[in-house]
């Protein structure tokens, strides 16, 4: 089938107060369609309003919806998308590819997502409706044993801990200007994704200015006509007019 009879996509994401969209995992999809060249529309869902994705059978979003085709979880859409739209430039760049990047995706979900939520989860809830936030702390507060105040207190020593498990991010980017080489892919899309969020979400630098990764999150943030820098425009914006 061409790409003139696929079925129109929708993805389904997180949306906060004032149509922020948030989401860690969205943003790998989105800068995945992006490079992709797909376009696409954009369905919000709240944390606590699993009903409205209940035809997904499974709880969380990101999900991609083609048609009758439903894709739920960013690596399973980006598998999705490589498969289903060869003719565009490759997310992984091959088989070997596929696999390294799936060890990034691992690495980041487990090493470095934890740690930056803990820094801002608390800052999240300035950005949702009142049963989202209640949701959010009840589940983050219980999986870290902690109150949100407790580790936004900490934030300050912790994130030396952060930027020191950048480190293989850095020395990479000491020889290439991309995670995979002279451009971007999935594996950028990836680490990306929690500098995005982080961003939206606060205005904590994760980054010292002087940091490699700070220029490389520059660049990142340019991909695509500024796709990714337009967000947080539109939220300076939101917070300007109240």
């Amino acid at each position: 089938m061409d790409r003139l009879n696929m079925p129109a996509l929708q993805l389904y994401e997180l949306g906060g107060i004032d149509d922020v969209r948030y989401s860690q995992f969205s943003w790998r999809t989105r800068m995945a369609l992006a490079h992709k060249g797909l376009n696409f529309d954009t369905i919000p869902v709240r944390v606590s309003d699993k009903a409205a994705i209940a035809f997904s059978n499974q709880n969380k979003v990101p999900i991609l919806k083609a048609g009758d085709h439903v894709v739920p979880d960013s690596w399973a859409i980006a598998d999705y998308l490589e498969q289903t739209y060869p003719e565009g430039p490759s997310l992984f760049g091959g088989p070997i590819g596929h696999g390294l990047t799936r060890f990034v995706n691992t690495f980041v979900d487990r090493q470095l997502v934890p740690k930056a939520a803990s820094m801002l989860m608390r800052d999240v809830l300035g950005i949702v409706d009142e049963g989202d936030a209640v949701h959010m702390r009840t589940t983050m507060e219980k999986a870290f044993r902690k109150s949100l105040e407790e580790m936004a207190a900490q934030r300050e020593t912790d994130v030396a801990e952060f930027r020191r498990a950048l480190d293989p991010f850095r020395a990479t980017l000491r020889s290439q200007t991309y995670l995979c080489g002279p451009e971007p892919a999935y594996a950028d899309y990836i680490l990306f994704s929690v500098f995005q969020w982080a961003r939206v979400v606060s205005t904590f630098e994760l980054l010292k200015e002087d940091d490699l990764v700070a220029a490389w999150r520059e660049r990142m943030l340019d991909l695509f006509g500024g796709l990714a820098r337009q967000e947080r425009a539109r939220s300076a914006a939101m917070e300007k007019a109240s």
